[in-house]
């Protein structure tokens, strides 16, 4: 691996052939927040790590997130005051220390129907705010503030306030998930971890009852290999079982799968200045400022279907435009549905075994020796996840391991973004693009936007907008080859930029610019480049096809049609 952490096509061929031939510390099994958050926290105690992701880095899970960075206002209702403590904690270092170029401060306002709301919900955020204070790292958040009706009226032009007492205005962040997860592949590889996607585990190795390594195959070129490792830390989320059935189905964990979607719109849409949440009959919808967009969701249900194309039903966007146009003077309607796209959450439903239970939201476990198992949690604690999973690992490597070391750790593209966001002017200068075009990049890249600055020296034309999207230059595109590890037209469109729900035609005219630039960079003939482009099409309409459907069964059905490029 090179030193800045590139995810390029060479670096992930030297990565693959460095996993057969060196025994490791640690081999993470799983490319979302969790797996690689593990990584990059056992690398930077001195381990020797590597990472298997069978698809992309956060194609599950860690990619169809609300994208929210919060302490979880529910679980002050529940009592469960050291979780919350603990989230706020995280959200406050990724803000000011660990990743200010990605997370960002977000308003939020509750809407206020009855007169008891406002002592009782208002006494729930004077204490989400306090906790946040004391955990130090929150600086530069806006508290809480009360609001009448007229200034509710002011702030959201398009609630219907005619009903309400009137709203509080609190604060959390938000993050783009899927550029969180690579930017913490690229840190964990700049430290020394072996971070490869598309490559899938198909079995454990063993010495008795010991794992010690795991048979896999790269899903690119059908190259067998066999990785040996002295502890393995499976975090596939989701898909928790599968893996553990790989060891004789000994599994101290069982994780369920509940299906969550949501709505891309317009930002005109609705016109106002801060995003809402809202109790619903069965759970909380929020409405999220998304850049030119806001994005709506989430429902809650039981899926027993296909874990790799969890699809949203007809149904499912009905409930959620019945729930936000309860609030708003003017109804959204399918047609100013831009996006939709729907998430598996891993939630453990109890096990079978005595269980480390770290907390509510994330257990850790190790059934058989040199097997360690971590499930559960939420985007915003995932240093915590990976600090309690290597925590077990070093138990199972002996002891001697140096504690934890994250929170003190700034990702890729942190150092130096406050001091290149004062120099924007003259980024903009030097480089020929708009300065509004400039804050898009620092506020993806952060200090990294030298990467692509360098790009465009070398390759001017590279600095237009991709064809078929407003937001986002074909310089990104090239990048996500050779930085970010992107191998498929649909990891481009989909994860390295959200071009697949911020536009209406969901990335169709984008897929032949964007497939010719990659086919460049990969190496694909034209017989490549058509199957990229016709696999994301036919990709498409299939989730096209599935949002007609009416039941989970018949969108399941409708998403599985499209060709899948593992």
């Amino acid at each position: 691996m090179t030193h800045d952490g590139r995810l390029s096509p060479r670096a992930r061929e030297e990565a693959l052939d460095r996993l057969e031939r060196d025994e490791l510390d640690v081999l993470v099994v799983g490319g979302g927040i969790t797996g690689v958050g593990t990584a990059l926290d056992a690398v930077t105690r001195g381990l020797s790590v590597g990472l298997l992701e069978q698809r992309d880095f956060a194609s599950g899970t860690s990619s169809r997130s609300s994208k929210l960075v919060h302490g979880g206002l529910r679980y002050l209702e529940m009592l469960d005051f050291g979780l919350v403590r603990e989230a706020l904690q995280e959200r406050g270092l990724l803000l000011t220390r660990l990743a200010p170029h990605l997370v960002k401060p977000v308003p939020f306002l509750y809407p206020l129907t009855r007169g008891w709301e406002r002592p009782y919900v208002g006494a729930g955020l004077a204490l989400y705010d306090a906790m946040a204070v004391a955990g130090k790292y929150d600086m530069g958040v806006p508290r809480h503030r009360h609001l009448l009706r007229r200034q509710v009226r002011r702030i959201a032009p398009d609630l219907r306030t005619e009903e309400l007492a009137g709203a509080i205005r609190y604060f959390d962040a938000q993050v783009d998930d899927a550029r969180l997860v690579v930017t913490i592949a690229r840190t964990a590889a700049s430290h020394g971890a072996l971070c490869v996607n598309r490559t899938k585990v198909v079995g454990f190795l063993r010495e008795g009852e010991r794992v010690t390594g795991v048979r896999a195959v790269d899903l690119e070129t059908g190259r067998q290999l066999t990785v040996r490792a002295r502890v393995v830390v499976n975090a596939a989320g989701v898909w928790t079982d599968e893996i553990q059935e790989m060891v004789g189905g000994r599994g101290a964990l069982h994780v369920r799968a509940s299906k969550g979607i949501h709505l891309v719109v317009p930002r005109d849409r609705i016109r106002s200045e801060a995003g809402l949440i809202m109790r619903t009959s069965v759970s909380v919808l929020f409405v999220i400022p998304w850049g030119r967009h806001w994005i709506i969701g989430t429902t809650d249900t039981p899926w027993a279907l296909d874990k790799a194309h969890p699809a949203a039903s007809r149904r499912d966007i009905d409930y959620l435009l019945e729930q936000v146009n309860r609030v708003l003077r003017e109804p959204l309607t399918h047609e100013d549905v831009e996006g939709v796209y729907a998430g598996l959450r891993p939630l453990l439903s109890g096990e079978s075994e005595p269980t480390s239970r770290i907390s509510r939201e994330h257990t850790v476990v190790t059934p058989v020796p040199g097997l360690v198992i971590i499930a559960g949690g939420k985007l915003t604690t995932y240093r915590v996840m990976g600090r309690d999973a290597v925590d077990a690992a070093a138990h199972s490597l002996g002891g001697g391991v140096p504690p934890s070391l994250t929170d003190r750790v700034p990702l890729l593209g942190a150092e130096g973004y406050e001091t290149r966001a004062n120099q924007r002017s003259g980024l903009a200068r030097r480089s020929g693009l708009h300065r509004a075009r400039v804050d898009h990049l620092l506020n993806r890249y952060g200090d990294l936007i030298d990467e692509i600055l360098d790009l465009l020296a070398d390759r001017p034309e590279l600095g237009e907008p991709l064809t078929g999207t407003e937001d986002y230059l074909a310089a990104e595109v090239v990048h996500a080859v050779t930085h970010e590890g992107a191998r498929h037209l649909d990891d481009v469109l989909t994860r390295r930029t959200r071009i697949s729900i911020e536009t209406f035609d969901r990335g169709v005219h984008a897929a032949r610019p964007a497939a010719t630039l990659m086919a460049a960079e990969l190496g694909w003939d034209d017989a490549r480049l058509e199957e990229e482009v016709d696999h994301y099409l036919r990709r498409v309409e299939a989730e096209r096809q599935s949002q007609l459907a009416l039941t989970d069964q018949e969108a399941d059905e409708a998403r599985v049609s499209a060709p899948d490029i593992v």
